[in-house]
């Protein structure tokens, strides 16, 4: 069982995980510059605060992987996301951890 504030355990992506990042790609290539021929979610981590921070480890092509965070909104304030900070240069084998 995961603490509010804690960061949960590591997930293999899923759908719902993949069209949050659908929504956040187009936002990750503007504030990033990063040119992506690929942006699948591969892995994620949760952490519940006022709303739910997505830690999520994102395959950019190739061998290029990025890490972005994104905030969740709670229901009633409409469940909007927001793309908080990314890490890019990242690999196959690094860990998605907080940030």
């Amino acid at each position: 069982m995961m603490t509010c504030g804690g960061l949960g355990g590591s997930q293999t992506a899923d759908s719902e995980v993949q069209g949050i990042c659908d929504q956040m790609k187009g936002e990750f290539l503007k504030q990033s510059g990063v040119n992506a021929s690929v942006f699948k979610a591969i892995e994620y981590k949760t952490q519940v605060v006022a709303g739910t921070n997505y830690f999520i480890k994102v395959h950019l092509g190739g061998d290029k992987y990025a890490h972005i965070r994104v905030y969740q909104s709670l229901p009633h304030a409409g469940s909007k996301l927001r793309l908080d900070r990314f890490q890019v240069d990242k690999t196959k084998d690094d860990k998605v951890d907080h940030f």
